[in-house]
Formats: structure tokens, sequence, C-alpha cells
């Protein structure tokens, strides 16, 4: 593995103009995006899984849809004020071993609320498993990054394909388990949170030795423009993350009381299609990292944010065949974007792989959080029903995208 890592570091040299010979090029360590998208899984995983049971705690402590919201609010607003800050300060001083210490907080949050007596004390064990997911996305992004070997795509669809399966399988574990057993079966879950302890401990292992910890900056990407440019050009991803994330709240809050409402099925046959949906969304991330290494991440964003927009459109009228339908084209279609958005936005910014990562992912959790905040008020308002109307409209926001410049254009001519 050192030899690989050797190699990496050898043509990120080259490229700042030291004489190394042509022979030596990068190579992905698929070892190590294997593990980081393994870990990733499992944490996923748990907190798809708090989601997930939002109908047993919704009857079990009377909660109202705002008060739903608010959980998955101050788990998401946690999590995305830190995960910047966590970015910023390993930019500049690695901290390899803080992988499995952002988990231990994870399991913290988890063994609390499966025992939590009140609404008060969900609030907390949420704002823990945020603060643990505050630690392990940017820092497990910039491993990612480190072990791709300059495929950059295809490194974060790894890792954020792990992500999305775990996402997938929380409904369906909260079905087979949690529902049937009850809130303190959610302990059992804490096997998951030591299995991802034990190897984010060995990832951190490789981390501290990686040759270029210190050497971020030369491992960037060679983005020429102007700082209002970049400025612009990040204003706009945002708001196409915005327009992501704020539907997604839609579907992974809300989709099973959808279902329940609209179509009167029973809770685990709703967990069961948002497991559908949310394993859609899995295969999905696969495809945009790679496509975007080789024909552009702007195209891919094209596709992704405004190519899903007649979908959701049509989603609120369908029936419960075509729901299921385009629900998995939604979440295929939809999911591409993330790991494009994220690689692009690196390659705007050279040398801060950990800001950018906590930024987007931070922005991304948040707009989650926002978003399912204001639905659920929206929906005690109105109908839940009525909430998928109104979310039907976001992905036209990807429109916006004519706006972003052509990085790979600009490299080609250099």
């Amino acid at each position: 593995m050192e030899t690989s890592l050797e190699k990496s570091s050898a043509l990120a040299g080259a490229s700042a103009g030291a004489a190394q010979p042509a022979a030596k090029v990068q190579r992905t360590v698929y070892s190590v995006l294997g593990a980081i998208s393994f870990s990733h899984l499992l944490n996923d995983m748990i907190q798809s899984l708090i989601l997930a049971i939002y109908p047993m705690l919704k009857d079990n402590f009377a909660l109202s849809f705002g008060q739903i919201g608010l959980i998955t609010l101050t788990y998401q607003i946690t999590a995305s004020l830190l995960q910047p800050l966590v970015g910023i300060y390993t930019d500049k001083h690695p901290k390899p071993y803080s992988l499995p210490v952002g988990m231990g907080f994870t399991l913290a949050g988890l063994l609390l609320m499966s025992v939590a007596p009140n609404f008060g004390l969900l609030l907390v064990a949420a704002a823990l498993v945020g603060c643990g997911s505050s630690v392990f996305h940017p820092e497990s992004s910039r491993v990612a990054r480190m072990a791709s070997g300059g495929r950059h795509g295809l490194a974060q669809s790894l890792f954020q394909v792990g992500g999305n399966a775990g996402s997938s399988l929380g409904p369906l574990l909260a079905a087979l388990i949690v529902i049937p057993h009850g809130q303190r079966s959610i302990a059992w879950f804490s096997v998951a949170a030591l299995v991802a302890i034990v190897v984010l401990t060995q990832i951190g292992r490789w981390y501290k030795q990686h040759p270029s910890v210190r050497k971020a900056r030369s491992q960037a990407g060679h983005a020429t423009l102007s700082r209002n440019k970049v400025m612009f050009a990040m204003g706009v991803l945002i708001l196409l993350v915005f327009s992501k994330y704020f539907y997604l709240a839609s579907i992974n809050s809300y989709f099973t009381f959808y279902l329940i409402d609209k179509f009167h099925l029973p809770v685990q046959a709703a967990q069961v299609h948002l497991f559908v949906f949310l394993a859609a969304v899995a295969a999905g991330t696969v495809i945009g990292g790679p496509v975007g290494d080789r024909i552009g991440r702007k195209y891919v964003i094209w596709v992704s944010i405004l190519g899903v927009a007649p979908f959701t459109l049509l989603l609120p009228y369908a029936n419960l065949f075509w729901t299921g339908v385009l629900t998995v084209i939604i979440g295929v279609v939809l999911a591409s974007a993330f790991s494009a958005i994220l690689v692009y936005a690196q390659e705007l910014i050279p040398g801060k792989v950990g800001m950018v990562a906590g930024l987007f992912f931070g922005f991304a959790f948040g707009m989650g959080g926002i978003g399912a905040a204001v639905l659920g008020q929206l929906a005690d308002a109105t109908s839940i029903a009525y909430v998928y109307k109104v979310c039907s409209f976001l992905p036209l926001i990807g429109v916006l995208t004519v706006c972003l410049p052509d990085l790979e254009g600009k490299r080609a001519k250099a």
C-alpha cells in the first residue's frame, strides 16, 4: 500500500514542476476506498434508521409532524454547522484518528435514543448523532480523495454509494427489527457502530502514514478562475444542492406518511417502498462520479438536477404502481448529482478538500433539516399530498447549471 502512496505523491510533485520518471503514475487504493465506503454504509445506516422509526416515535410520544421535523432539524443543523469548521481545521491540522472518535458520538446518540423517555432527550440523541456526522463526512471524503489515484469522481461515487446503500438499509431494518420489537431494540445497532470504530481506526493508521497529509494543496484541482467567478460558481452549486436536498427531505422524512395517507398502506409496507427509493439512490450514486470523470461534471449536474423535473412533477398525480416506478427513476437520476457537484467544487478551490467537503455535506444536511422542519409545518397546516405538489417544482432550479464555467475545457486549453 505504501508503494501506491509513494507513486501518488510522486505524480503530485511532477505536476508542480519536479522532475519525476513518467512511469510513476497514480494508482487507486481500492482497499481504502472499500473500507471508507463500508464505514459510510454503517454510519448512514444508523442515521436512516432514525428517520425510518419516525412513525413509531410519533405514536410512542404523541408527536406532531412539526416535532418530527424538529428532530431532523436538530440532527441536520448540528451536523451542518460543525462540518465546515471541522473541514477548515483539518485542512491545516490533519487528525487521522478523528474518524473513530466521531463514530463514538454516533454510538452515544444511538444508545440514548433507545432509552430516551421524552421528546427532549430524543433531541439530545439526535444532536449527538449530528456531531458524529460532522466529523465523519469531511474527513472520510478527504480519505476518499487521497486514495483516488487521480480518479476523483470515481472515488467520491464509491464513497457516496456506501452511504446511500446504508441509507437504503435503515428503513428495511427498521421494518424488520425496530418496529416489531420497540424503541429499546435500537440499541442492537450499536454493534454496527462498534464495527465502524474498528474499521475507522485502521483507516486512521493508513491516513497517518500517507506522505501527502501535509501536501493537500498539490493534490487539488487546477482551476484558474478569478475569485469573483469562483464565488459565483459556488453560489450556483449551493442553490443546486438546496434544490436536491430540500426535495430529498420530502422523501426521507415524509414518504412513508404520504403512502399511508394516500394509498392506506401499513407502516411496514410503506417502509419497504422507502427502502426501494433509497436503493435507487444508492444505484444512481455510482453513475455520477465515473461519468463525470469521462464526459465532464457539468453535464452530469445538468442531467441529474434539471433532468429529474418531469418525473417529480408527475409524482403527486400517480397511482401506487406509478409512484413506485417514478420514485425509482427520481432516485437514480437525482443521486448522480452530489459526487459531481462535490468534485467540481473541490476543483474550483484547490487545496481546500476538507473545507469544501464540510461545506457541502454540512449544507446538504442543513437543507435536509430545514426542509424537514418547514415541510412538517406545511403538512400540519395543509396535507402531505400538498407538500409533494409544492416540492415537485424544486428541480427546475437546475436550469442555473448554465451559469457554471466549463472547468474541463479550461484545463484542456491550459
